[in-house]
């Protein structure tokens, strides 16, 4: 009996000495976690489907081999706004290619979240491209591209790893300044971007986000009144929210652009976009008056001597050898806030150049802008701008139709189509040098000059030219 009683005493000292020495370790070792890729390495880069893209794929266009490319998750139907694809994106900062991937099923954020780099091998499916729009699905002989059964999606798409888990990357969304810009050549369909100073149409401000029974078209529109149509489910969370007041102001917006053809002319296609969530939109500024640009800033100088038109001597110093045509003249107390003006008053017998002028010191080395104000009336004719290069040659800004202000861009040509009536108000125009490199800023060479049309009917002050 003491035997009995000996050994078990033993055994748990030596049961107690051996826990004891495991937990004097401190090293408590977790079991290993192994993240493995589904698919072998991308064998193209994304931009190659652009190049195997048809616009109406055929049976006999199912690729047939492992055509594996990666991309980035750029999209997320967690809201249902967008609703069966996703859009993905080949790099998660400055991409230069994006895809639309048509599923037949919601709810793949929980799979494939945003940012997530994924792997997808074409075999078995198609791939669809029209007026730059590149979209993946599954063969359909009754549409031009099927979406994919959700059940099935895995045989084609799975997350990358890094050897422990799924690589996700914040995506960096392009930025613009304008609408014109993002949608430029449609360099940047089905990619996420973000555009300044934007904000929603007077007619949207009483709707909802999404129709009643469908998808709900809503415009935005930006300082250069472009506009953009947002296409918004009625199956979002968010789809009979109002859109004012919470969203009635301006500011930047987050996007994802896509772009529609006609089913009947391939020829004609409308840009549009998505939101992922309200938290892509932020609107905390006033509102504007689409197509009117901002005030002059305090840096803004006189394009060329005598731009302001106070000293008129100074000004016709500015005048290159060609002169001034007879009906500009000043307009002693007809300027902007009582000052005085460049008057055009009378009808040219030809398309004319009011003037040109010379580069004075000071201007601007890389400018962003020339301003101005006009105000009075044209029948018939409108004016056009040359802005000179410093090779050579010049760029034109159009003003067309005028009435209520004006942010110009680079023109083909002078046109003096359209006409000015500004009922009687100061309005300003400017022209867009943004992006320009090579405009004359040498002192004593042209720079500006005002063109009118042959038979308009001027009768137009215009004020303060700036530069800045």
């Amino acid at each position: 009996m003491k035997n009995i009683y000996f050994k078990a005493a033993i055994f748990s000292a030596i049961s107690m000495l051996t826990f004891s020495s495991c937990v004097k370790t401190d090293d408590y070792e977790l079991p290993e976690i192994k993240c493995t890729n589904k698919f072998a390495a991308a064998n193209h880069p994304l931009t190659d489907l652009a190049t195997i893209a048809k616009a109406k794929p055929t049976e006999a266009d199912i690729i047939k081999e492992d055509y594996i490319v990666e991309a980035y998750v750029s999209s997320s139907d967690e809201s249902g706004n967008i609703y069966k694809m996703m859009f993905l994106q080949d790099k998660p900062e400055n991409p230069t290619q994006g895809i639309e991937i048509d599923i037949d099923g919601g709810n793949q954020y929980l799979d494939y979240p945003t940012g997530s780099l994924v792997r997808i091998n074409l075999k078995g499916l198609i791939v669809q491209g029209i007026n730059g729009n590149i979209k993946v699905g599954s063969f359909d002989p009754n549409y031009p591209i099927g979406r994919i059964n959700p059940n099935k999606l895995s045989n084609y798409m799975a997350r990358v790893c890094d050897g422990q888990k799924a690589v996700v990357t914040a995506i960096k969304p392009l930025e613009f300044n304008s609408i014109a810009d993002a949608l430029k050549n449609g360099a940047h369909i089905n990619q996420l971007v973000k555009i300044k100073n934007v904000q929603f149409e007077d007619p949207e401000l009483t709707k909802t986000f999404a129709d009643e029974s469908g998808t709900g078209d809503r415009y935005i529109t930006d300082k250069k009144a472009g506009r953009l149509d947002l296409r918004f489910s009625n199956y979002a969370t968010f789809a009979k929210s109002p859109i004012s007041p919470k969203y009635a102001k301006s500011g930047d917006i987050v996007l994802l652009l896509s772009r529609f053809t006609s089913s009947s002319n391939a020829t004609i296609f409308t840009d549009q976009a998505y939101i992922r969530n309200l938290d892509d939109i932020n609107f905390p500024n006033d509102r504007f008056n689409p197509g009117e640009p901002d005030a002059p800033s305090a840096s803004a100088v006189n394009l060329f001597a005598g731009s302001d038109f106070e000293n008129w001597t100074s000004f016709l110093s500015s005048v290159n050898t060609f002169g001034l045509k007879p009906y500009a003249t000043q307009g002693v107390g007809l300027g902007y806030n009582g000052t005085n003006s460049l008057q055009i008053k009378g009808t040219p017998t030809a398309n004319d150049y009011v003037f040109t002028s010379v580069a004075t010191t000071g201007i601007p080395a890389v400018p962003k802008r020339i301003t101005m104000y006009i105000k009075g009336t044209a029948t018939g004719k409108s004016l056009s701008f040359n802005v000179y290069k410093a090779g050579g040659g010049f760029y034109v800004f159009n003003l067309g139709t005028f009435s209520t202000g004006a942010t110009l861009g680079v023109e083909s040509a002078n046109s003096y189509n359209g006409s000015i009536n500004t009922n009687g108000q100061w309005r300003l125009v400017e022209l867009t040098l943004t992006g320009i490199a090579d405009i004359n800023t040498t002192a004593g060479k042209d720079m500006f000059a005002i063109k009118t049309g042959n038979g308009g009917i001027y009768d137009v002050q215009i004020d303060n030219i700036k530069i800045e």
